[in-house]
């Protein structure tokens, strides 16, 4: 009911979805409890069950990074920080040594864990082996290792981390200096997996328990006992041929030409559905051109990364107020970034004039819409300047996403988070990048790809996004038209100062021009109010989930600016930033019941006068 008030000091810190192990948002469902976060104040940070996975190391991967420190190094000076593979770890050593020249490099050093030669049978060869690299370092140097995982997202999952503290705790997997002989090969993925609704949704008994479910032995329900159902399930029985069958689905979706909402492998073998047929329209695409990644911040790493090796180093440009994230992977990595941040024509003027200077950049980074802003690019003119002076273009299709939107015709690279709407149920990371095979740097790409990229997401990861994602495009239509009345519903306000949204505003045509006939404007909106104090009463009388995160199957909402730029407040505010913006990520609710929860949310405002 709209006039009900969530207990909200009582889910402050609690997992959302609820009672999901590995829930990717967390609730802050004050004002006050986001600014108290963002103060570090104990009443909020101590009652945190788990947060956005790369800014909160999840429970799971702290501990079987303590376990680590405590058998291979010193718990009263180190710190380990967990990735999937040694040349991930080698990347943060990098980083470290390179922020932190005066420290003695030699304790910034990388253990490889393996599965135990003697205690792996021969016939787990089809098995998901458990494998990763830790980068033990002094303590002194977690802010920096904290900065590394959170902008580049090469680490473990928290599913990867109860797989892999298992097979720690029986001296299955081990660090390689302790076996003799060379190891086994690793080997990927499960052979089953049947249930299409969320069934991780059980609150785990200790920190190293995974929430998961099982339609054959609870059909109603949806749960088991857990420690069998991960064993039987997703532990060393994890066999390869279904996981490599549900990656493959996944980035077949991605692609546009898988449309059936089925079970695998059914949906490879009959995958298009002719009333919702998709496609990236490009000429000589295929699902190769899809690079599976761990969360898509990190597919924007690698495709910057990427794009330097293919082209040398040269400046990056970031056009439009980005995710904070874009940003700083630009400037810390390479020779630093032009930042034009309010996506305007004026500034692409100015990128013009110095082009036809003679300076030139490595690419154009963009989000198509932008988020909070909801800001279009002009990415015809951008694709224009790129294609005369010789840089490249990487959008970020996130907000927009592909069935809304067509915008690989005009960049070279396209990167989009997994974790949003395209798996909806806020429970596992994943991301993507997709390559224009029509683009000048297209073979280049592919030839540095070939030898670079790694799949590092986690088998039982990509279950997990296969299944989620089955109903994609269904949920697409509904999220699209409640965000349209809620967006109606908001501009109606008088105490609304302005809403964000790319179906109203000055780049309203530029994303037109990439709309499909039958896509909508997505499911992010945002707004600001005349007033903080307006703000926070709107926001502590919405009773909606609250908290990081969007693209959930429910409605999502957050105070944006100062959970994301609390200590940069004025800097945000030039770019149109307000810190009284709230942005909202629409759900699947019925559509009147949602609009009452804003309207009684809004009339709070006029209560409070």
């Amino acid at each position: 009911m709209p006039g009900v008030i969530l207990p909200f000091n009582e889910t402050v810190g609690d997992t959302i979805p609820p009672d999901t192990p590995h829930a990717v948002s967390v609730s802050l469902p004050t004002w006050d409890a986001n600014v108290g976060y963002e103060k570090g104040e104990k009443w909020v940070v101590d009652k945190m069950q788990c947060g956005y996975p790369r800014f909160f190391i999840h429970p799971s991967i702290q501990k079987l990074a303590g376990c680590i420190v405590d058998k291979y190094a010193s718990p009263d000076s180190d710190k380990a920080m967990l990735f999937p593979s040694k040349r991930c770890a080698l990347r943060c050593i990098e980083f470290l040594r390179e922020q932190n020249p005066d420290v003695d490099h030699v304790r910034i050093r990388e253990l490889d864990f393996i599965p135990h030669p003697e205690k792996t049978p021969v016939n787990d060869k089809q098995k998901i082996l458990p494998r990763l690299s830790a980068v033990v370092y002094p303590s002194e140097l977690w802010p920096t290792a904290k900065t590394y995982w959170q902008h580049v997202g090469d680490g473990i999952s928290s599913r990867r981390a109860d797989f892999c503290q298992k097979a720690f705790d029986e001296n299955v997997m081990v660090e390689r200096n302790a076996v003799r002989g060379s190891p086994p090969r690793m080997t990927k993925g499960p052979r089953r997996y049947q249930r299409n609704v969320s069934v991780d949704t059980t609150k785990p008994n200790s920190l190293n328990e995974t929430g998961s479910g099982s339609e054959e032995t609870a059909p109603e329900a949806g749960i088991q006992d857990l420690a069998q159902f991960v064993e039987e399930r997703f532990g060393r029985n994890l066999n390869m041929e279904f996981a490599s069958q549900a990656k493959l689905a996944i980035r077949t979706r991605i692609a546009g030409s898988l449309t059936v909402d089925v079970d695998l492998p059914e949906s490879l073998e009959h995958p298009s559905d002719p009333a919702h047929e998709r496609s990236r329209d490009v000429p000589g695409f295929s699902v190769d051109d899809v690079y599976l990644h761990s969360c898509g911040m990190n597919a924007i790493f690698t495709a910057h990364r990427t794009m330097r090796l293919a082209r040398g180093e040269m400046k990056s440009i970031m056009y439009g107020f980005p995710y904070v994230d874009t940003l700083k992977i630009l400037e810390k990595w390479g020779p630093g970034a032009l930042f034009y941040g309010l996506a305007s024509q004026s500034e692409l003027d100015d990128l013009e004039k110095r082009l036809e200077s003679g300076e030139r950049y490595l690419a154009v980074f963009c989000e198509f819409p932008g988020n909070p802003l909801l800001r279009s690019p002009n990415l015809k003119r951008i694709r224009e300047l790129g294609d005369k002076y010789d840089f490249g273009v990487v959008v970020d299709e996130t907000i927009g996403n592909f069935l809304n939107i067509h915008v690989l015709p005009y960049a070279d690279v396209v990167v989009s988070s997994l974790t949003k709407i395209f798996s909806g149920d806020s429970n596992v990371m994943g991301g993507a990048m997709i390559l224009n095979p029509q683009g000048r740097y297209y073979a280049r790409l592919k030839e540095i790809l070939a030898d670079e990229y790694e799949d590092n997401q986690f088998e039982e990861d990509s279950v997990y996004l296969e299944r989620n994602s089955r109903d994609f495009v269904s949920r697409l239509g509904r999220i699209n038209h409640n965000a349209e009345v809620i967006a109606d519903t908001l501009r109606a306000h008088p105490r609304i100062k302005q809403v964000n949204y790319p179906k109203f505003g000055d780049t309203k045509d530029y994303y037109d021009a990439c709309k499909l006939p039958d896509g909508g404007y997505g499911g992010l909106l945002s707004c600001t109010f005349y007033s903080m104090e307006d703000a926070a009463t709107f926001y502590d009388h919405l009773n909606t989930q609250k908290g990081p995160s969007l693209g959930t199957n429910f409605t999502l909402s957050s105070p944006f600016v100062i959970l994301a730029h609390f200590t940069e407040l004025d800097w945000a505010a030039k770019y149109g930033c307000e810190a009284s913006l709230v942005r909202f990520s629409i759900g699947l609710e019925h559509t009147e019941a949602l609009k009452a929860v804003f309207e009684y949310a809004l009339n709070s405002i006029s209560k409070s006068e």
